[in-house]
This record gives C-alpha cells, sequence and structure tokens, in this order.
C-alpha cells in the first residue's frame, strides 16, 4: 500500500470510535518508535564493531544487559588512530547534518522540546534520519553522546508526520510527538513507565507535567519497549547487587551527594554551553566544527579512553565496586570535556547517557571517600553510584520523577528509591537555576503551546458577580422618546450605549452611538424617528451567574466593547452595562497575583 493510501484510510477510520482511532494511533507510534530504536541500536552496535574495535582496536565494555552482536576483531589497540577517529566522524556526521537538516545538530531531546513549545508539534520528515545515521557514526567513532536524544528525535518525528498527515491540529501534533518521545526513550533504556514520565516532564523547569500527554506516553512506550526486547532480550540494561538501605544514617553522606553533584552539574553546564559559544566564533564551516570538536574529544580519548563512545560498561563496573575512586573522577571530569566537545561542537548524540555515566562516577566516587573516612555511616558505593546516576541527570535537566524512576527501571534498584528521592529533590532545589535543556519553558504559562489556554482558565473560574462593582448604571432611553429629545438627551451624557425600555421598564432593545451616525445629520426626520426605531432587539445580555468567559465570546461575537446585565429571575430588567475592557483589566489582575505566588 502507498503511504498516501495508508494515511487516507487512517483518516476514513470510524469517527463514532474515537478512542479507538486514537488507541491504533498510539499503538502505530509505539510500534514506529520501536522498530527506529532497533535500527538505531543495530547501526551503534555495528559502527562499534567497525570503527572503533576493527580499525583502533578499543572494544568498551557494555552494560550488563546489552549482549553485543558482534564478535571482537583481532585489531591491537592504537591510541593514534583514537586520537583521529572522532575527528573523522565529526567530518562525516557534521557534513551529513549540515547538508541535509540543520536542525538535527546537538541534542536531539532540545529539538523536541522546541518542537513542542514553539512550531506547534512540528519536525522535518527529514531530521529523524538524518539524526539517526549522523548520531551513529558521532557516536560509534569515539564521540561522547548518549542514545536518548537521537531516540527520541526519531518517535518524535514520527509522532510529528503522522499527525501532519492526518491532519490534525496543533495540540494533537504535539500529544504524538510527545508519545514518539516516550517510546523511542522508554524503549531503547528499556525503561518504559520512565520514558512516559520523562516526556511528560521533560518540557518545563518548574515541577510540572504534561498531563494530557501521559496516557498516549505510556500505551506508545509500552508498545515500543515490547518490540525492542523482543529482538534485543528482555531485562534491565544494567545487572546490579541486591541493594538495600536499612540505616538512616546514611542520608548523612546521601546529602553530601547531592551537594556535590549540584556543584559539579553546574560545571558540566557551562562546559557544554561555553564550548557551544567558543565554537560559534571559530571561522570555520559550520560541517567542518564537528570534525574539530571530534579532535579534541579524541586528544582526551587518547589519554583516558574510558571517556569515550558511550561509557555504559564503566558504569557496569562502577555498580559492582570494580573501578577505584581516582580513575572514577578522572573518568566523571574527562566525560564532562569530551561530552561538551563533542556535541557542543555541533556534532548529534543525546545528554542523558552521559550524565548518568558522569553522576554514578561520581557518587561511586564519594562512596568509597566515606567508606575510607566514615566507614561507620557509609553507604555501599556503588549504592551511591546508583543514586549518583539520578541525582546528576535531575540537577542538569529539572526532571527528578522521571530520573528516579529512569534509574530504578535500569538497574533494578527499587530498594534506593528513598535516597534517591532525597537526593534528586535536593539536586532539583540547588540547581534550578541551570538546565543542560534550554528549550525547557519554566512553566506552562511561559509555553507558547499553552498560549491563550490560561486566558480560558482564568475566565472560566470567574464570574459577573465578581465584577459586580465595575458594572456601570446608565441612563435609560424609552422607546417613545423622539429623536430630537434624544439629541438633546445625548448632549448631556457620556454614554456609547443605550438601553431602550417600554413603558414598564423592560429591557426591549439597545443601540451605540455609530447605530444613529447616519440620521444625526437628518433634522427632517428627527421628530418622525422614535428610539424604537433605532435600537435592535437582538440583544445580547448576561447576568451575574455567568462565567467570564463565556461573556467575552459575546463581546468578541459582534465586536462588542459593553453589554447589559440583567436580572437572573427577570431578564428585561437591567441592572447596568459592564465593558469589555473591565473584563481583561480583572484577567490581567489575576494573572499579576498567580504570578506573584509562583
Amino acid at each position: 500500500m502507498a503511504p498516501k493510501s495508508f494515511f487516507s484510510s487512517l483518516r476514513l477510520l470510524p469517527k463514532s470510535a474515537s478512542s479507538s482511532r486514537w488507541l491504533f494511533y498510539f499503538l502505530l507510534i509505539g510500534i514506529i518508535a520501536g522498530a527506529g530504536a532497533i535500527v538505531f541500536q543495530v547501526l551503534c552496535e555495528t559502527g562499534m564493531r567497525f570503527l572503533l574495535d576493527q580499525l583502533a582496536g578499543y572494544r568498551p565494555d557494555t552494560a550488563g544487559g546489552e549482549t553485543p552482536l558482534f564478535a571482537h576483531s583481532e585489531t591491537i589497540f592504537n591510541r593514534w588512530i583514537l586520537l583521529f577517529l572522532p575527528a573523522l566522524g565529526g567530518l562525516v556526521s557534521g557534513w551529513i547534518v549540515y547538508t541535509y537538516a540543520p536542525e538535527a545538530e546537538g541534542h536531539g531531546t532540545d529539538a523536541a522540546i522546541d518542537a513542542y513549545h514553539n512550531k506547534g508539534g512540528v519536525i522535518r520528515p527529514m531530521v529523524p534520519l538524518v539524526k539517526t545515521i549522523a548520531s551513529a557514526i558521532t557516536l560509534t567513532s569515539g564521540g561522547s553522546g548518549g542514545r536518548e536524544g537521537p531516540i527520541a528525535q526519531i518517535g518524535a518525528g514520527f509522532g510529528s508526520y503522522l499527525g501532519a498527515k492526518l491532519g490534525f491540529s496543533a495540540r494533537e501534533r504535539r500529544i504524538m510527538l510527545a508519545a514518539g518521545v516516550a517510546a523511542g526513550v522508554g524503549s531503547i533504556f528499556r525503561a518504559p513507565l520512565a520514558g512516559a514520565l520523562f516526556a511528560a516532564e521533560v518540557l518545563y523547569r518548574d515541577p510540572e507535567f504534561e498531563a494530557e500527554v501521559l496516557i498516549p506516553a505510556g500505551i506508545s512506550s509500552v508498545v515500543a519497549y515490547c518490540l525492542f526486547c523482543l529482538v534485543f532480550g528482555w531485562g534491565t540494561l544494567f545487572h546490579s547487587p541486591d541493594f538495600t538501605f536499612n540505616n538512616p544514617l546514611e542520608l548523612g553522606p546521601y546529602i553530601v551527594l547531592a551537594l556535590v553533584l549540584s556543584g559539579i552539574s553546574f560545571c558540566y553546564v557551562s562546559s557544554f554551553y561555553g564550548v557551544r559559544d567558543i565554537f560559534r566564533h571559530i571561522p570555520l564551516p559550520l560541517h567542518l566544527k564537528p570534525a574539530l570538536g571530534g579532535l579534541l574529544t579524541g586528544m582526551v580519548g587518547f589519554f583516558l579512553p574510558q571517556t569515550l563512545a558511550f561509557g555504559y560498561g564503566l558504569l557496569q563496573k562502577a555498580l559492582f565496586g570494580e573501578l577505584g575512586m581516582f580513575l572514577l573522577l578522572f573518568i566523571a571530569f574527562g566525560k564532562i570535556l569530551t561530552t561538551s566537545f563533542t556535541i557542543s561542537s555541533g556534532g548529534s548524540g543525546g545528554v542523558f547517557g552521559p550524565s548518568v555515566v558522569i553522576g554514578g562516577c561520581l557518587g561511586g566516587a564519594l562512596g568509597q571517600a566515606f567508606q575510607i573516612f566514615a566507614p561507620a555511616i557509609a553507604a555501599d558505593p556503588a549504592a551511591m553510584a546508583v543514586v549518583g546516576m539520578a541525582g546528576f541527570f535531575t540537577a542538569v535537566s529539572s526532571a527528578p520523577i522521571s530520573t528516579i524512576i529512569f534509574v530504578s527501571e535500569m538497574t533494578n534498584s527499587y530498594q534506593l528509591l528513598l535516597p534517591s528521592l532525597l537526593v534528586c529533590l535536593l539536586c532539583y532545589q540547588f540547581a534550578r537555576r541551570w538546565t543542560i535543556y534550554e528549550e525547557q519553558e519554566t512553566n506552562k504559562m511561559a509555553s507558547k503551546a499553552h498560549a491563550g489556554d490560561f486566558f480560558v482558565d482564568i475566565l472560566q473560574a470567574y464570574r459577573v458577580a465578581d465584577l459586580q462593582d465595575q458594572i456601570q448604571t446608565v441612563h435609560t432611553v424609552p422607546e417613545t422618546m423622539s429623536f430630537a429629545e434624544f439629541k438633546e438627551f445625548y448632549t448631556q451624557t457620556n454614554q456609547e450605549y443605550f438601553p431602550v425600555v417600554n413603558e414598564k421598564g423592560d429591557l426591549t432593545s439597545i443601540f451605540s452611538i455609530s447605530d444613529f451616525r447616519a440620521i444625526l445629520f437628518s433634522p427632517h426626520v428627527e421628530n418622525l424617528v422614535v428610539m424604537k426605531d433605532i435600537g435592535t432587539s437582538d440583544l445580547i445580555t448576561t447576568t451575574l451567574s455567568e462565567d467570564l468567559d463565556t461573556m467575552m465570546g459575546k463581546f468578541t461575537r459582534k465586536n462588542l466593547e459593553s453589554i447589559p446585565v440583567v436580572r437572573e429571575d427577570n431578564p428585561n430588567r437591567l441592572l447596568g452595562m459592564l465593558r469589555r475592557k473591565e473584563v481583561i483589566a480583572f484577567y490581567n489582575q489575576r494573572v499579576s497575583e498567580i504570578g506573584r505566588t509562583r
């Protein structure tokens, strides 16, 4: 079936089964994102085998839950090839990115966040394809990065593409984009719940969730996870000991860990964006800058190869206490440099992977230090490595809840939820002023995706009665008053709208200045015309119990500036007039009050 026919048939799914249609769409996003994760994983495995292994003889360890697809080559380790290999990868990936999709450079999660907030959920179809190829080349030639950025953009790209092809609204496209992010991230890290929470939480720096994406993201994430695991096996990404937490005194070292992680997270974010700013001022063509970044990465890797590529194997060793304290520290700070050089120069890769490696190494090193200097209260260094993974990424991402679940699912370390919760929340508080995701909005009020939402929400929360003191008492005009008499009356008032009443005082019509302008200069008819002839009986009124959102709709329907307020029990009895500018001023005051309390 041709793609055009396929999408046409999707549009014809029965409208009566709306929930079923949406369920089908989210299942489809999960299938495509899961397939994308499988392809990306295969590309990474293939690249590692033929670039790092066969060319340089470097064979980084893998996470315990990953089984290599290829046997190792017989190539002898060569540091000099390792020095230049990341530059070669940067050159090729840079040419691909800046030739076909410049927006695919950097870490893809930020691009997905930007598309959600500012682009109506639109990602060009070319971007996921370019991102997949460029990231695989960058990461398997020794560049330091993670998988979450590329796979997030792959899933988000398909969700956006599907929404666009089906002619969905911007809101619906954003939901499908977020579902794609969750599916990609949840599958490749084998953390489906965390993937769904991450897609809803990472959009904002304040502790907010995009609630409407949680269920779609969860459905897509579960499907993608199952598909990925059918190919690469079930189980967690990392193997870990059976950790326990049963000594409250250990919370002391964990608090110190939170302080350390927060401080180093500032260094990491400053390095990441400081390097980016330097590269922006280097007078080189854009496609050559990732090659220069790769060369700097290779220089670090020449002396410390452990800082290249993914680093998950090192983290696996740290979880079993197989690495010394000083090596862990060297890896953590070296990884900050190589990640900054690789991605901030324009290379393509994610930041989640390097962040958890850095955090795990810092946690493991600090745990070993406590074993030496305060063994009575020291936690297991490997347990501190797990908590360090969660705390450090929280500090750089402002996403504490999803990160806690991420690390728990990746390591099967649910017994450490309590210290993880403490450390992550402290890191979030200490590091709120910086983030690795520049495109995060502060909160929903700052997001273009929700432009107008709060206007409606606030107006729906208040009634006309809340503005009772703003309702103006006005002079009514009898139906039988002649226009000549009205002209005399008009000179003594500054009203713009004139309610017309009958002999019983009931409101029958209304007119404005513009309605009588045509006969204002026709003195030969002013004694013949009465005000009943001028007013319109198609009345638009409001009552004290009506919400302000409904009332604003009445203002805008006929571009009115003032509306009569009538009694609830007798809609013919006028209480006064309420102007549009009073309602808007009331709204602005409420928004200002909300802003002061946030």
